[in-house]
């Protein structure tokens, strides 16, 4: 049914949407907020909302407090509530007999998501789901996977085409004509809303993951890895450049991993030129690397490709082989040495972040001692560290050496004091570097922030550009590093900035 046909809406089918996590779950609820929209729902930025819909967490138990915390804290104004998103799939059910104030959805019910909308405004109680094992759903050898098999996760898309150079989808026989702004999600099938305003946007570029590591339960509840095609990704890609988008973030649980289920294990070398030829983009950015598929014809196309920022978001996890074997992970702290030594023969400026476990079962004083060494010499310009917590139905959560939580929280004040210190040292060396800064913000008098290529969105410090005038927001600025203030810089512009390009039609 067309949005004329439709008629009226009523005034209480609006919706504020909360999303919280990582850019996986910001790409989510922009699919959530484009099929809402597209079926007469009214977004209300953050406003009064007759529902309420929390896009959750359930990654580590902070994560999960704070989406209890959200949930609550919305039904408390009085809206109807609606969990989605990991914490909802990961524990269905049983959520929804702890937290009767929300109504409990899965990664199943976002294709029909304005229908499930519906029936909580008119009251209904649906049965949460039974959580399962999604990983059981896609066939177990990759190669099988290509065609999802009927499965489709958050971001993959659904519905069956769409009307060339319009904002219309096919979906279920049936025309959707969705509002401007609304793009594909998956080239020419999932909408998608931007819900955030910037030069700088997430990209799917796959789900789930295959690796068994002893402390992640994400791949029970986010499933399989599964990869879009990348016709898909070049045809958001374009979408999202004549939306004002200059970077690209390329977001997966294992970004290493693109293509294997497509046939070819090196597809994210052939697809980083392709993405970064799109026109208006400045800037592609990949995140969530594992060290034990980082490939030498990867690190030559991530340091040597215009338009692809040489930074590297690893996944090292720790340094001792001993605890990264009890992890069921790749590596030690030689090993990390030598990659990072490659990369940076490839690329000396390049950036290069990671997160580390502290106070894994069984983890001794030389086990931290080699994590310190090897922090202290890998020279790393984001440091994250995070200290272990149980995770329900993880093989690591039944191991001997349990630490006592007391001794973790000092074990992280530790690691975290020495990074700070490492990240604030290479923040330093940077000084008289030319780096290139994607305008964010302007902060008067000739002086903007922005980020380098060593920079990512919110976790990795920021770039104040000064001696600038008249930069604007998506902007690249060329500018010399004058000083540091802990990981963030202060340069001074050296050339005007590179002017805007045209941009192409919303398709």
């Amino acid at each position: 049914m067309s949005s004329s046909q439709r008629g009226p809406q009523p005034a209480e089918r609006t919706v504020s949407l909360v999303t919280l996590g990582c850019a996986r779950n910001e790409v989510d609820s922009e699919e959530l907020a484009g099929r809402l929209e597209a079926a007469g729902w009214t977004l209300t930025g953050g406003g009064a909302a007759s529902v309420v819909l929390v896009n959750t967490c359930g990654f580590i138990e902070a994560a999960k407090q704070e989406s209890v915390s959200e949930l609550l804290d919305a039904a408390a104004s009085g809206a109807k509530v609606v969990a989605a998103g990991c914490l909802a799939e990961r524990y269905g059910n049983s959520l929804a007999a702890e937290l009767p104030e929300a109504q409990v959805l899965s990664f199943d019910d976002y294709g029909d998501i304005a229908a499930r909308l519906d029936s909580v405004l008119a009251g209904e109680r649906r049965p949460a789901h039974e959580p399962r094992d999604r990983r059981r759903l896609l066939p177990l050898a990759p190669a099988n996977r290509s065609s999802g098999a009927g499965f489709h996760p958050p971001g993959h898309g659904q519905h069956a085409g769409q009307h060339a150079a319009t904002d219309t989808l096919v979906a279920g026989g049936g025309i959707l004509d969705l509002p401007p702004g609304t793009g594909p999600a998956s080239g020419p099938r999932t909408p998608r809303r931007r819900l955030a305003e910037g030069p700088v946007a997430p990209l799917k570029i796959a789900s789930g993951c295959d690796r068994r590591c002893s402390f992640c339960a994400i791949p029970a509840f986010r499933g399989a890895f599964l990869s879009r095609p990348p016709a898909d990704l070049i045809a958001e890609a374009e979408w999202l450049a004549a939306h004002g988008v200059r970077e690209l973030v390329l977001v997966s649980e294992n970004s290493t991993s693109y293509g294997k289920d497509l046939g070819n294990p090196r597809l994210l070398d052939e697809v980083l030129p392709a993405l970064a030829a799109v026109g208006g983009i400045d800037r592609i950015r990949v995140s969530y690397l594992q060290p034990a598929e980082v490939r030498p014809g990867l690190v030559e196309v991530m340091t040597a490709t215009p338009g692809v920022a040489p930074y590297f978001d690893l996944s090292f996890q720790h340094a001792s082989g001993r605890v990264l074997r009890a992890m069921r992970r790749f590596g030690d702290r030689e090993r990390f040495g030598a990659l990072l030594a490659e990369i940076r023969r490839a690329c000396p400026e390049v950036g290069i972040r990671s997160n580390f476990i502290v106070g894994f079962p069984g983890e001794t004083t030389a086990d931290l001692e080699e994590l310190q060494r090897f922090l202290s010499e890998a020279r790393l310009d984001a440091i994250g560290i995070f200290g272990y917590s149980d995770e329900d139905g993880t093989e690591a959560a039944t191991l001997d050496g349990q630490l006592d939580p007391a001794e973790i929280a000092r074990r992280v004040d530790d690691l975290a004091d020495l990074a700070d210190e490492v990240m604030a040292q290479r923040a330093a060396d940077r000084t008289g570097e030319i780096v290139d800064v994607l305008i964010e913000e302007d902060l008067g008098g000739g002086r903007y922030l922005g980020r380098a290529a060593h920079q990512a969105p919110e976790v990795d410090g920021s770039t104040t550009v000064r001696g600038s005038s008249g930069a604007a927001i998506g902007e690249l600025v060329t500018a010399r590093v004058a000083e540091s203030e802990g990981v963030d810089l202060v340069a001074d512009a050296v050339a005007a900035p590179r002017p805007l390009p045209g941009r192409a039609g919303t398709r």
